[in-house]
């Protein structure tokens, strides 16, 4: 009697978590921490693995991260796949043939609905989670991410084209670009920084190599060397020095303006975002800090929460 009473007990406070995550409209740290306590240290195990195998994913699951934020908010819409009524963002122009980690996402899915019992952690949350567990991974900064996002089960090719923002921008079009998702100059400064990891293509550098004057010429003759004036478009090039490793060089770069992409020099050019940029070059601890506050920033854009959106079985379809 005792033995059924006590599973009648944890039955109501297990439907009581359930039905209190489902009407909650903040995101909180602890948002699955009765629910599901194994969720967090799932991610972390599938990240740390997929790191452990290819050093670059770490910044590929980052980019995943702002990608999806800057597109209506960060409710994993850059996840879907195309459809008939689903218009990919994965196609995009900032994202196709480069934007990557679907895979690690899903694998991350399958881990964490296995611990979980059930499909109770939404894909959007997976996905900052990863790139926080990324950061981690290669050497940066750890911070509490908010959970309690819901899944789109919509996506917009366009607003993705139009609002995620391209490698050839200059400071004002960037400041205003980061306003319109809330995002103020020392965001902008900050979360740029986190091209201290990862690679870019070809294209997306080969305008500011060739033609740019703000940049170091010797910098600019070697990257030249894998990224011909036509052609080699997909070509990588590291966008600092360690692109594997989370550190201020990304910045000490545009001090001897060695910036890769032309988004990046343009945040030590004169403008307002100058002495910023010096400080995070000679002062890791404050860039860290400072990243880790924009991340989280950047992670409450416009979730879905409450009963908005969904918890997606499938990170790459709808529910049916």
């Amino acid at each position: 009697m005792a033995l059924k009473y006590s599973f009648f007990v944890l039955h109501v406070l297990v439907m009581f978590s359930l039905a209190s995550m489902a009407l909650s409209d903040s995101l909180s740290p602890s948002f699955y921490n009765h629910v599901c306590p194994q969720a967090l240290p799932a991610i972390k195990r599938v990240v740390e693995a997929a790191v452990r195998k290819e050093r670059r994913m770490g910044a590929s699951l980052l980019r995943l991260h702002f990608h999806d934020c800057f597109v209506n908010g960060c409710d994993a819409s850059i996840l879907l796949d195309k459809t008939a009524t689903i218009d990919s963002e994965k196609t995009a122009i900032p994202n196709n043939n480069s934007i990557r980690g679907f895979d690690v996402i899903d694998k991350i899915k399958s881990e964490v609905d296995k611990c979980c019992g059930r499909s109770i952690v939404s894909c959007a949350d997976i996905v900052a989670v990863a790139a926080r567990d990324s950061v981690v991974a290669l050497g940066g900064p750890t911070w509490e991410v908010p959970l309690g996002r819901r899944d789109a089960t919509t996506a917009s090719r366009t607003t993705a084209n139009n609002d995620i923002p391209p490698p050839f921008l200059d400071l004002p079009a960037l400041i205003n670009n980061f306003k319109k998702q809330g995002l103020d100059e020392k965001d902008l400064v900050a979360l740029s920084g986190g091209h201290t990891l990862g690679f870019a293509q070809c294209s997306t550098f080969r305008n500011r190599i060739y033609n740019d004057t703000n940049i170091d010429s010797t910098f600019a003759s070697q990257r030249k060397a894998n990224c011909p004036r036509s052609g080699g478009n997909t070509n990588l090039a590291p966008l600092d020095p360690t692109p594997a490793l989370f550190d201020s060089k990304y910045f000490s770069n545009l001090v001897s303006k060695k910036g890769l992409l032309h988004s990046d020099q343009a945040l030590l050019n004169g403008g307002q975002t100058d002495n910023l940029v010096k400080k995070y070059s000679t002062n890791l601890g404050s860039f860290s800090k400072d990243f880790a506050e924009s991340m989280i920033k950047m992670g409450n854009i416009k979730p879905l929460t409450g009963n908005q959106g969904q918890i997606r079985v499938n990170c790459r379809k709808v529910n049916v």
